[in-house]
């Protein structure tokens, strides 16, 4: 499924995303997250030590909402599944996703927990 103009605007702006994933005992976990896109796919950075990293290696569905910081009324959900979890790349990913959020590479790199990049294709997008 394509991401609307809205979509790409939200994610691609200064948004955080709330991201949801099912546990191992079925009920919901949640997180806010740094979020961006590439083209229609969603993509996330988390450590390999994170819940959702582990929840998505077991089940990769997966529910994010994005909400526009100036209006929170402005919003979309996206529905899908996590299609790739890898380390490639993702120590430079969090320093790009630092450098949209907060204007400086990331902080707090640690090699006992390494990072991942979690790409998501969406299913459903609704505003």
């Amino acid at each position: 499924m394509r991401l609307s103009s809205q979509a790409k605007e939200l994610i691609d702006g200064k948004n955080f995303a709330c991201v949801a994933t099912v546990m191992p005992d079925g009920s919901p976990q949640v997180a806010p997250v740094w979020i961006e896109r590439d083209g229609d796919t969603v993509v996330l950075n988390a450590t390999e030590s994170r819940q959702r990293t582990k929840n998505l290696r077991r089940d990769p569905r997966v529910a994010i909402a994005v909400f526009d910081l100036a209006n929170p009324y402005r919003k979309v959900l996206i529905r899908g599944k996590a299609v790739e979890i890898t380390r490639d790349g993702a120590e430079d990913h969090i320093d790009k996703l630092s450098m949209k959020y907060n204007g400086r590479r990331y902080p707090d790199h640690n090699p006992a927990d390494p990072r991942t990049i979690i790409k998501i294709v969406p299913d459903r997008v609704t505003h």
